[in-house]
């Protein structure tokens, strides 16, 4: 798209040690418009249409056998967090067979490996990975009607048993955090799998257990032909923290609050377009206090279609339409029935233009809807994003 002088800024990794180390990082700055019905706000409260998000990241190849990768993140220049951190061993090498012990990557899901902004077509999440859902894994609401007045404030919540403090809420999967444990992934160029045992659950990854159990989480990929990948997950742990469950019912209960999540997934893509497929549907079963008793498991489900089109080397166009809906729980006499978290769609435009391989352009605009709840029932963003990496 643009001439060879054109390329001015590192585009590789930086090696060390004769290649023993390599540092690589990415840098993404995005402004958009002001999002008073916090429809795009993300883990850490900041809005992924106004953020600015620096990664580094660095991998020091021990042997043939063992590689050690670690990531720092920062968000609006805010304190750098660790964001990955593990140790892959490998325990043959003419085998695609490998042992990931640490902050591993995520196993659960398509999207989830695409995370990075130089993956994503667009400017916005999927609804499932980015949307604050009004549950949390500290705080518990005592009853139905309590749940019910919180529908559609996911950004800042708070309920009556746990922690006490506002708190924003969970997506279904958490885009922004990797979880900890042990993973296990194996391969050949038609069959992928992988499995993992890890600290937290998919919506609420963590560092440190704060419950009595591990999740288990699997995931399958199928590459048929050329340019399809059929996927599928499914994940299963604890999900409400220890004394948020105390608080609730009681010691020794924490194990039988749990998220379970399913995930299924296409992708195509032949010639100039691209294609996808992701749907996931994620039940939560929740303390249960008092009436009017929440109807469990609280089941959230969620559908995505995205595609790209290439319309010139270094130019292409995008799009999303993204659904979530929940289950129908009943309230007060007043409240009556309705979903448990207001349901919400999006629908994204846009597309991104080369300034050189690894520096691209991107603009977009989102309609956001959302069918109930006390902030804004719909709205209109805008928003452009420079991307570089190396």
């Amino acid at each position: 798209m643009w001439p060879a002088g054109a390329q001015t800024l590192p585009s590789e990794p930086i090696a060390l040690a004769g290649g023993r180390v390599t540092i690589g990082g990415d840098v993404s700055a995005t402004y958009g418009s002001p999002d008073p019905g916090y429809f795009d706000y993300t883990d850490y409260s900041h809005s992924a249409l106004r953020l600015l998000r620096i990664d580094v990241s660095a991998a020091l190849n021990a042997g043939e056998h063992v590689t050690l990768l670690g990531e720092v993140r920062t968000e609006n220049l805010g304190k750098f967090r660790p964001y990955a951190a593990y140790v892959r061993i490998r325990p043959w090498t003419k085998r695609n067979i490998d042992v990931n012990v640490g902050r591993v990557p995520p196993t659960f899901g398509a999207f989830a490996r695409r995370t990075y902004a130089n993956d994503n077509p667009l400017i916005g999440y999927p609804l499932a990975y980015q949307y604050l859902t009004t549950l949390r894994p500290d705080a518990v609401p005592g009853d139905a009607a309590e749940l019910l007045q919180k529908r559609g404030t996911g950004w800042l919540v708070r309920y009556r048993y746990g922690n006490p403090a506002l708190d924003g809420g969970v997506p279904l999967v958490s885009a922004f955090r990797w979880d900890t444990g042990v993973q296990v992934h194996a391969g050949t160029e038609a069959v992928r799998a992988t499995a993992a045992v890890t600290a937290g659950t998919v919506a609420n990854p963590l560092f440190r257990d704060d419950n009595s159990g591990p999740q288990i989480a699997a995931r399958l990929e199928l590459r048929p032909v050329a340019g399809l990948i059929v996927g599928g997950s499914g994940a299963r742990g604890p999900f409400v923290g220890e004394t948020a469950a105390r608080g609730a019912v009681g010691d020794g209960h924490d194990r039988e609050f749990t998220q379970t999540a399913w995930g299924g997934d296409v992708e195509y893509s032949r010639g100039y377009y691209l294609l996808r497929y992701e749907g996931i549907v994620s039940d939560w079963r929740m303390p249960i206090v008092r009436p009017p008793e929440l109807t469990l498991p609280l089941r959230a489900v969620s559908t995505s279609v995205e595609g790209r089109y290439k319309i010139l080397p270094g130019l292409y166009a995008a799009a999303r339409v993204d659904h979530l809906a929940f289950s129908h729980i009943t309230g007060t006499d007043a409240q009556g029935t309705l979903p448990w978290d207001a349901p919400v769609t999006r629908i994204e435009i846009g597309g991104g233009i080369s300034v050189q391989r690894n520096l691209v352009l991107k603009l977009s605009v989102q309609r956001n809807t959302r069918n109930g709840g006390r902030l804004e029932p719909r709205a209109t963003l805008g928003a452009a994003q420079l991307l570089f990496w190396f």
